[in-house]
């Protein structure tokens, strides 16, 4: 017969184990991941950075951190976007940089889709904020340029409450990057935690393909509509200036600081939105 140590102790084990798993699916971003047939996955950044972020600086520094994954291996190369559209082509991500205005946000990582695969990404970066106080130092921007990077590779966050200490993290809210002001663990870099749940992402390979996205158009389905012909998606796309709500679609997840979009083109083809919010902003969103 179990005794009632046992019990209890087989009790905190399967909670344990419970809260792991549960640990380990929040720190997705769904099931996106990037499609390839051998890990680890090249990835180029493309730089269109300049002006408060210099050449090698806060970008090479994400990458290299970035890169102590086993999983992702990224290299930053001359970007080839403009920076108000910031539009990446198939295979790459483009990261960019400008005054986008007070709207709010002080970064944006979005992604391309189809089906479960990532296609293409893009990270914007708002100067409208990184110009001023509290943000205009390095540690707020090396924060926020490393958490983009790392949604981009499907990864999510593992902490959203601003005013809590620190995890040591750049995938962890804050609003003391670096530690300083309550002595607590540095936020702007990746920690051993983001590459374990990097793991189980690309855990699996792709045999090859355009993706895993089934059409779902009909016999009455207009073929002029995104919906019925879901590869004009990428070209609508790009005539569209994602820099507010309005373009980024229906609101599917919110938790204060953090918002994430969806605009649904059909055939499993999506622009999802994954947008930080300043502290302020943050702070007048209902919870």
């Amino acid at each position: 017969m179990k005794t009632l140590k046992t019990m209890v102790t087989a009790g905190f084990t399967l909670a344990a184990l419970l809260l792991s798993s549960a640990s380990m699916a929040d720190h997705a971003w769904g099931n996106y991941h990037w499609e390839r047939s051998s890990n680890p996955i090249s990835l180029p950044l493309g730089d269109n950075l300049d002006g408060l972020w210099p050449d090698g600086g806060y970008l090479g520094t994400a990458s290299a951190d970035w890169n102590a994954s086993a999983v992702v291996n990224t290299e930053v190369v001359a970007g080839s976007a403009s920076a108000r559209r910031c539009k990446a082509a198939s295979g790459t991500v483009e990261v960019c940089n400008l005054t986008y205005g007070n709207n709010g946000w002080l970064g944006i990582a979005s992604i391309t889709v189809s089906g479960d695969h990532i296609t293409s990404a893009y990270v914007k970066l708002n100067d409208t904020y990184f110009n001023n106080p509290p943000y205009n130092t390095d540690a707020w921007r090396q924060l926020v340029v490393c958490q983009e990077v790392g949604h981009t590779f499907g990864l999510g966050h593992q902490d959203e409450n601003f005013s809590n200490g620190n995890l040591g993290t750049c995938m962890d809210y804050t609003n003391d990057p670096d530690g300083t002001a309550n002595n607590q663990p540095d936020n702007q870099y990746p920690n051993q935690d983001d590459y374990d749940h990097l793991e189980p992402i690309y855990e699996h390979l792709d045999s090859g393909g355009g993706g895993d996205g089934g059409g779902d158009g009909g016999g009455g389905c207009n073929p002029r509509s995104p919906k019925c012909n879901p590869a004009t998606a990428g070209d609508i796309v790009s005539t569209i200036d994602v820099n507010g709500p309005a373009q980024w679609g229906r609101l599917v997840s919110g938790h204060g600081p953090q918002e994430v979009y969806e605009l649904d083109f059909g055939g499993g083809r999506k622009v999802i939105t994954f947008v930080t919010w300043t502290l302020e902003r943050a702070g007048n969103h209902r919870h």
